[in-house]
């Protein structure tokens, strides 16, 4: 489906997510995802044939040499290989606990309940887990607090939130903006994660809830599984998810839940 305008900018106005509209035509996509806990799937296979070695402690074990290496440093030339080699420690950390999170999640699936949930704590959980990464990349992170109840579980919704924000965090650039928020939608209640970033292509859509998806091939900088992980966590709790964007112009990331 199309719109023959997108979305552009966001800004916080009343208590209430206001927006900017220009004529270059964005793109609306749904999917309702349903995930089946007992059956063997791609996820197990994908997340397991990486993590089928205990990657932690040589990890742990290249942190600790380099720490050693970092005393007594004292050329300009030494100091630059160190940041570099800390840079890719911190990437390769930030990739593995991505995949624990997914594995966590597969695990969370037996015997969930949905339970009446609260947006806002989570709103705001969400926003502390994610503003340090924002403030080094000099992206504002707002949120327009709400005291809607959702038929939910904390957990999973903690986690789709998380992923997205660190989604939209990635893929917009130094000086944008991302807001949090949400609308009433006849019974549901409509989660909203905007951000002025790069958008996504129409021949993108349907793929960008793969495993190992980049937007933009030419990024290091995590597995692509964040956004598997929020396909994941959508269909465990029966959510849908919509997406509305404009290439160069901005996104919109929205999860539709039942209110309690």
């Amino acid at each position: 489906m199309h719109e023959t305008e997108g979305l552009v900018k966001v800004a916080e106005t009343r208590g209430t997510i206001a927006t900017e509209r220009v004529a270059k035509r964005s793109i609306t996509w749904s999917m309702t995802a349903r995930a089946d806990p007992q059956r063997p799937s791609e996820f197990e296979s994908v997340l397991l044939a990486i993590a089928g070695h205990d990657l932690r402690q040589p990890l742990q074990v290249i942190q600790g040499a380099h720490d050693f290496l970092s005393l007594g440093v004292r050329t300009d030339s030494e100091l630059r290989l160190l940041r570099s080699g800390q840079s890719a420690i911190d990437r390769l950390r930030d990739q593995l606990d991505e995949l624990l999170a997914a594995m966590r999640l597969r695990e969370h699936a037996e015997g969930m309940k949905l339970t009446p949930v609260p947006v806002g704590p989570i709103f705001r959980q969400a926003c502390r887990e994610n503003k340090i990464l924002a403030l080094r990349k000099g992206i504002t992170l707002r949120i327009v607090e709400t005291t809607a109840t959702i038929h939910s579980n904390a957990l999973l919704l903690s986690t789709i939130l998380r992923n997205l924000i660190s989604n939209a965090i990635k893929y917009t650039q130094p000086g944008g903006r991302i807001l949090l928020g949400c609308r009433h939608v006849g019974q549901n209640i409509r989660i909203d994660v905007y951000d002025t970033g790069i958008g996504i292509a129409e021949d993108q859509m349907p793929r960008i809830f793969e495993a190992f998806t980049r937007l933009d091939p030419a990024r290091r900088d995590g597995l692509g599984v964040g956004l598997f992980i929020v396909r994941q966590a959508v269909g465990l709790l029966g959510h849908r998810v919509d997406i509305n964007s404009a290439p160069s112009q901005g996104s919109r990331f929205s999860i539709l839940a039942t209110k309690n």
